[in-house]
């Protein structure tokens, strides 16, 4: 097995920055970016997922995007495996694996070389729950998760039923919490051990206001049109996975004529800042994280050369 010298993993939340630091660096280090994002696998899901465009993956190679189809099933393992081949691939030819995402339980899940052996399975508890979901429905499923391990519910979306009940499953089978599981298996032996530098915010309202760009510019460029493919094609009834992803549900009702479009934006702006701020707690409470805060303390927002020559600095440390 090549061992991977070094890597580098740029995360935080959505709208952070992130692939634009994840650019510069592969160009000033030699770079190549693997994509840790649950979303950007999936062909066809390229504006509501904030894919990179195609001159930028010309210009620097990308891997881990557009891997499957919507309908197939896609896991955290299946992701650790591929990237890690992926990055064991780069480092080879003498470049550096640089990971950039959000989804920061595909990135220890890479880290530990795959989901932990030891959880337990239980498929009778597992139709009881999906049973349960489809009763009460996912939020009610959620909160059952939030009772027993909070940690693991504040790391999983509540529409992404599979996985809430597998955290479940875990607990109720094996008496233990999937989020001590998943701390135990960091103290593991790791398959790959990045530098990990988390962008972030101190003036939250910076990042909001990222965030209401963001989701207008993907309205002009066409998010209402590829929901409505999507929809037609029935992905969001295949894949529970791809149904979670914001910036598309919040789009359907408008779709359906339900709600005004105008509407329809806000609720998928509001949306995308609750996710934000899930994503800050679960990147903060990692202590192999390093901090890169793109404001000063006083809420200005600094220089994008400043803030990656202090990653230059987090990276060489």
């Amino acid at each position: 097995m090549d061992k991977i010298e070094k890597s580098i993993a740029i995360v935080g939340s959505t709208a952070s920055g992130k692939s634009a630091l994840a650019l510069a660096a592969a160009k000033a280090l030699g770079g190549e970016i693997i994509s840790v994002d649950s979303m950007q696998v999936y062909r066809g899901m390229d504006i509501g997922t904030a894919k990179p465009t195609k001159e930028e993956m010309l210009d620097i190679r990308h891997h881990m995007i557009d891997i499957c189809d919507p309908h197939e099933p896609f896991s955290a393992a299946d992701f650790a495996t591929m990237a890690l081949e992926c990055a064991r691939d780069i480092s080879a030819r003498g470049r550096l694996p640089i990971f950039c995402g959000g989804t920061g339980l595909y990135l220890e899940s890479m880290m530990r070389g795959g989901a932990p052996a030891e959880t337990a399975a239980d498929e009778a508890v597992r139709a009881e729950l999906f049973a349960f979901a489809e009763k009460e429905g996912a939020h009610a499923l959620h909160e059952r998760l939030r009772e027993v391990d909070p940690e693991s519910a504040d790391a999983i979306h509540e529409n992404n039923v599979k996985r809430v009940a597998r955290a479940l499953e875990i607990y109720i089978a094996s008496g233990r919490k999937k989020s001590d599981w998943d701390r135990e298996s960091l103290d593991a032996p790791k398959a790959v051990e990045p530098v990990t530098v988390c962008l972030a915010y101190h003036n939250r309202e910076i990042l909001y206001e990222r965030i209401g760009r963001r989701v207008d510019i993907m309205l002009e460029d066409g998010l209402l049109d590829e929901t409505k493919r999507l929809l037609c094609d029935g992905v969001f009834e295949k894949n529970s996975t791809a149904a979670a992803a914001i910036g598309y549900k919040e789009l359907i009702p408008a779709i359906k004529g339900e709600i005004p479009l105008e509407e329809a934006a806000e609720m998928l702006k509001t949306a995308t800042r609750r996710y934000a701020k899930r994503q800050i707690t679960w990147f903060s409470g990692k202590p192999y994280i390093k901090m890169l805060y793109c404001d000063t303390e006083g809420g200005e927002m600094r220089s994008f050369d400043d803030i990656f020559a202090e990653f230059t600095k987090i990276i060489g440390e």
